[in-house]
């Protein structure tokens, strides 16, 4: 009974009317009255908090006030440190090829190399040397090894083509080997376990011929170099570079992803073509 009747009295005191008038100070005319609860009131300013609260989030998210607070960094300037990064990390690595390269220069400019190894009677001597003295009947060995290259190339699908030496061909990326190039099982390519966002670069300069999200393999990047030699990119986290970008040998063109459905893991799926054929990168490129 005692509990039933502070209800009715809360309900009372929540629902009882009050006037709020607005008068003339000189006449006392009533210009504005208004007729309000203390439920009213509860609510209205309950309303009125919630609608400030959220006002000020939105003009705090889509407004440049953002950056003027404390711990809430720009997304463009966390975008550009990161573009940045990767410049400097490609810079780094062209200015030490450019090192190496001065370097051999200035060794063949003064005469730094090593000749003492080479021997020039040697030559004159094996132009001296009569066929019909040389003993040219295969050995065991070379007959076994003949065989079992003249099996391979049997079943091999594709001819192996070759480069004429003037494409300097990087290392996209150090790693692990976690697969090798198996044409048997239809794997056109090395697999190279690296640690994510870690920067991937292009093996030689060339044009990007391709740079969009596939299903299956994810954010995948294709360029086309000189001599008809195409490499691919696949599964990465993001892409640098744009379709139709020119891009530099060793400059950063993605980051090491696990995007696509045929992903176990942050890695590299890296893929050689050369004349329409795929070859092993490892044949052409140093992953040590």
């Amino acid at each position: 009974m005692e509990q039933k009747k502070k209800r009715k009295e809360l309900k009372r005191k929540l629902l009882h009317k009050y006037r709020l008038v607005i008068l003339n100070e000189s006449t006392f005319e009533e210009k504005i009255s208004f007729k309000l609860s203390r439920l009213n009131v509860f609510v209205t300013g309950t309303l009125m908090i919630i609608g400030l609260i959220g006002f000020t989030t939105l003009l705090i998210a889509f407004t440049p006030l953002r950056e003027y607070i404390p711990g809430y960094s720009s997304t463009a300037l966390k975008r550009q440190a990161t573009d940045l990064t990767y410049k400097t990390d490609s810079l780094v690595a062209v200015l030490n090829y450019t090192n190496r390269y001065i370097e051999n220069i200035r060794q063949v400019l003064s005469g730094d190399i090593e000749t003492s190894q080479i021997n020039p009677d040697s030559v004159y001597e094996s132009i001296k040397l009569e066929p019909s003295q040389i003993d040219l009947s295969p050995i065991r060995e070379d007959s076994i090894l003949r065989a079992e290259v003249a099996l391979e190339d049997r079943y091999n699908l594709f001819e192996q083509p070759t480069f004429d030496g003037s494409i300097l061909l990087f290392t996209p990326l150090s790693g692990t080997i976690s697969q090798d190039y198996d044409p048997d099982y239809k794997h056109f390519a090395i697999d190279i376990v690296a640690v994510k966002d870690t920067p991937v670069k292009a093996v030689a300069s060339g044009r990007v011929i391709f740079s969009e999200w596939t299903a299956a393999t994810g954010y995948v990047v294709i360029l086309k170099h000189d001599q008809d030699l195409i490499s691919v990119y696949k599964h990465n986290g993001s892409l640098t570079k744009e379709q139709g970008s020119i891009v530099r040998a060793g400059e950063v063109i993605a980051t090491v992803g696990n995007t696509g459905e045929l992903t176990t893991g942050p890695h590299l799926h890296f893929e050689l073509w050369k004349d329409g054929n795929p070859v092993d990168p490892e044949n052409y490129i140093d992953f040590n």
